[in-house]
């Protein structure tokens, strides 16, 4: 990666997650309703989804692809950025080949990596079945779920932290390691930087509610798509059907920072995005692309907060940040997985 002369300093944006390996394949529907899975949907693997990553690789074109939610949204963020060693990611991979792609694949793309290594169980993977221009996701976590909070007393972990100025974490890692995540929401919250998370999906919302109640009082930033927001809703006690409404109450929602808004932005596909600071409300059009232009949309929500962080980062504005997020997420879906190619060429204007 060329350095491109950003202002950053190194370990300004820290991420908390999963890493894993994507299996990804062009599947029918059959498959879909033979594991009990859904278009757009994300779960975690039960012991009845295990043959699927050995039939996808066995009885279709798998690829295997970097992925991740968090370590994905930090390597688009990096490619926006243009200069390595801005965002720094923490996770627990197995001691394993799928764990030397993984590094390999983030630290190429100019993201600092401090895995945790565990001897117990082998790197997650996720398989992604694509069915036209829907994904359904089901991680097998693997290793991922052995992550502990004495990794971020590691010295390296340590100097990162100290160093970082945004914390960021996804919902996903809520029903891994709330712990790990509370330990950088308090970072943050001392040291007057800002808390960014993602409910990443529906059943963060409806299955882990009471670590996610615990972490809300520290979140300056919060994303969600459609389905996200709404599961939220309902687990929280909010009435209101409206996104626009549920965004506003989910931002109006107890926080312990009270000098700083909580912004909290909800995507709705092709629909605007929905960007909430404080009591104010903006809807944000996308790029709209025709049936035969999208490729793949899974990666397309990490793609998405990767731009808006790249922005966030160097202090943009919040409709500069969303706008950057759009162009991240219309670059990705045009490729198969979170992929990129090419130089970024965002323009703020």
């Amino acid at each position: 990666m060329v350095d491109s002369g950003c202002p950053c300093g190194n370990d300004l944006l820290v991420g908390i997650g999963n890493p894993l390996l994507d299996i990804s394949a062009c599947v029918d529907g059959d498959l879909l309703m033979k594991y009990d899975l859904h278009p757009d949907d994300a779960i975690m693997a039960e012991e009845k989804h295990m043959p699927l990553y050995t039939e996808l690789v066995d009885n279709y074109n798998a690829e295997f692809i970097a992925g991740g939610s968090v370590q994905n949204t930090l390597r688009v963020a990096q490619w926006i950025l243009k200069k390595p060693n801005i965002c720094t990611y923490f996770g627990c991979v197995g001691n394993d080949n799928y764990a030397k792609i993984l590094r390999e694949r983030a630290m190429s793309e100019g993201v600092t990596v401090h895995y945790q290594v565990s001897q117990e169980a082998p790197t997650g993977t996720c398989a992604v079945l694509v069915t036209g221009t829907h994904r359904s996701l089901c991680a097998n976590l693997a290793a991922a779920q052995k992550f502990t909070p004495d990794h971020l007393e590691k010295p390296e972990c340590k100097k990162s932290i100290e160093n970082a100025k945004f914390f960021y974490a996804s919902g996903f890692f809520v029903a891994v390691s709330p712990e790990s995540i509370m330990l950088l929401a308090e970072r943050a919250n001392t040291g007057g930087h800002t808390f960014i998370m993602n409910l990443s999906a529906p059943f963060v919302s409806q299955f882990f509610k009471e670590p996610l109640q615990k972490l809300l009082p520290y979140v300056d930033v919060l994303f969600g798509n459609e389905s996200e927001a709404d599961a939220f809703a309902k687990a929280f006690g909010i009435t209101e059907t409206d996104l626009k409404k549920i965004a506003l109450e989910i931002a109006a929602l107890p926080k312990l920072k009270t000098t700083r808004e909580r912004v909290v932005v909800i995507t709705q596909g092709k629909e605007p995005v929905i960007l909430v600071e404080g009591t104010k409300l903006t809807l944000i059009p996308v790029m709209e692309l025709s049936r035969d232009q999208i490729v793949d949309t899974n990666g397309a929500g990490d793609a998405f907060t990767g731009g808006f962080l790249s922005q966030m980062v160097l202090g943009k504005p919040w409709d500069v940040c969303v706008k950057c997020g759009i162009y991240t997420a219309t670059h990705i879906i045009q490729h198969s997985g979170c992929t990129f190619s090419g130089s970024s060429d965002f323009k703020d204007n």
